[in-house]
């Protein structure tokens, strides 16, 4: 296995070719090794600026923020305001959906674990004040159930909204401050930006979406998502260092370097435990507990969380029992190439872990009686429409709607083949990723309910 010393020399001989190899325009990593900390960075964090990326530069960490608003949540745990098994309603009392009953049977843990069971991907704005996260929560009231609370699994952003209101609720004080009182500052954290008015204190990353017609990375035209999204990963940003030093203070059972308790051991343990299995043919992890994915569950445990916002990605990968992680940031190209050649690499030779593969389609392309899997299905954000042609090939178009069109989105088509038990594969990879469609559920007819590809999409009527 190779030592820290030896990771080091890789990050600064290799790091920034293999950032450049892949076309991102720039990108900053952290490893985490028993205690000590290592960092580097390449490229640059705006082609329009050109202005250097270095290991102190904060990138957004997107959905990764979902492990600090869970740690949030246990702390309240830890001081005896909150049971995770009490309906949310208890605390947040402005929290309705268009199905009451289920509203007022969901509890924290299900909002944690991705078990709440209504949509879960809606972006409204509503407005930069200290009441965007309130002013939310009241305007989801008549958001649709999908299926019972605790039924499935299906990713939720707007879960955690609810719990960052929450957060404000019990701490009397917006989810920003909660963020920096509670962990930020106890942990002597110095490069964590909760909004763009702290991260223009810093060398701050934009996010670029895509090659124009020279093969450059064109900037996003804004920097972040809406604050009423603040909790589930809308702008949170920070150096890599920082965010293997929120990950010590997990592997360290709840302490920060000065002893100080920020958590107590039985959260630390909770959020690790698996609250739900996964459906393998998702892509995803196998299990996810209490914020945290588990990506692996085999001998030894792997857990983690990516995250994206407006064209920047993050990563995160721990192996708790190696006392070893690894966080690396981005802002564009093909992230998912570099996360293979920096993160996958360094977790195989420090660590011996070999993270699972993508999945891939298979060679021979079975036929498929696709009649139960045909038809519309819809949310807030996509229509998505499987078809079968009359060669038998099918296809899915995916056509973005509201904040995804709002930023960008364009429609897509693709070819999906067999793979499981009804779940179909996209034929063609998105930046090295084949994405995995399941069907689920029973409409009536013979025709599936659901299309499941980490999030729960439901049949149009």
């Amino acid at each position: 296995m190779k030592s820290l010393d030896e990771i080091q020399a890789f990050i600064d001989t290799e790091f920034a070719g293999l950032v450049r190899d892949h076309k991102v325009p720039g990108a900053a990593i952290a490893v985490l090794k028993d205690g000590q900390i290592i960092d580097g960075a390449g490229g640059v964090l705006s082609t329009s600026t050109l202005v250097d990326a270095t290991p102190d530069s904060v990138f957004q960490i997107g959905s990764i923020t979902k492990v600090w608003t869970a740690t949030l949540v246990l702390q309240l745990v830890d001081d005896g305001l909150l049971d995770l098994d009490l309906p949310i309603q208890t605390y947040v009392t402005d929290f309705h959906l268009a199905d009451e009953a289920s509203a007022a049977s969901i509890t924290t843990r299900q909002l944690l674990s991705h078990q709440g069971g209504f949509e879960g991907d809606v972006f409204t704005d509503t407005g930069r004040g200290e009441d965007a996260i309130a002013k939310y929560v009241t305007s989801i009231a008549e958001l649709p159930q999908l299926f019972s609370p605790g039924e499935l699994f299906s990713y939720n952003n707007v879960g955690f909204s609810i719990l960052g209101r929450l957060v404000e609720v019990l701490r009397e004080k917006t989810w920003e401050q909660a963020l920096v009182d509670h962990i930020v500052t106890p942990l002597g954290l110095t490069h964590v930006a909760p909004s763009a008015y702290e991260a223009i204190l810093h060398r701050a990353a934009v996010g670029h979406v895509g090659p124009g017609e020279d093969g450059v990375e064109i900037a996003a035209p804004v920097w972040a998502l809406a604050r009423s999204n603040e909790p589930a990963g809308s702008m949170l940003a920070m150096r890599p260092r920082d965010l293997v030093s929120f990950v010590k203070m997990h592997l360290d059972g709840g302490t920060a370097p000065d002893g100080t308790r920020i958590l107590s051991a039985d959260s630390v343990a909770a959020m690790q435990t698996k609250h739900v299995d996964l459906p393998r043919l998702t892509g995803m992890g196998d299990a996810w507990g209490l914020g945290w994915e588990i990506i692996d569950s085999s001998a030894p445990t792997v857990l983690g969380h990516d995250g994206g916002t407006i064209g920047q990605a993050a990563f995160l990968r721990i192996v708790p029992e190696a006392g070893l992680a690894v966080a690396m940031l981005t802002n564009g190209g093909d992230v998912f190439g570099l996360f293979e050649s920096a993160v996958a690499r360094i977790l195989a030779e420090v660590a011996g872990v070999t993270l699972p593969g993508h999945p891939l389609p298979p060679e021979e392309h079975a036929a498929v009686d696709a009649t139960p899997y045909l038809g519309l299905y819809s949310d807030t954000i996509y229509d998505i429409v499987v078809s079968q042609d009359e060669d038998g090939r099918v296809w899915i178009d995916r056509t973005p709607k509201d904040i995804i069109a709002e930023i960008g989105g364009k429609p897509d088509r693709s070819e999906l083949v067999a793979f499981g038990k009804d779940s179909l594969i996209q034929l063609e990879g998105q930046r090295g990723i084949h994405p995995i469609y399941a069907f689920l559920g029973d409409a009536g007819d013979g025709k599936a309910k659901y299309i499941h590809y980490g999030r729960v999409v439901t049949r149009a009527s």
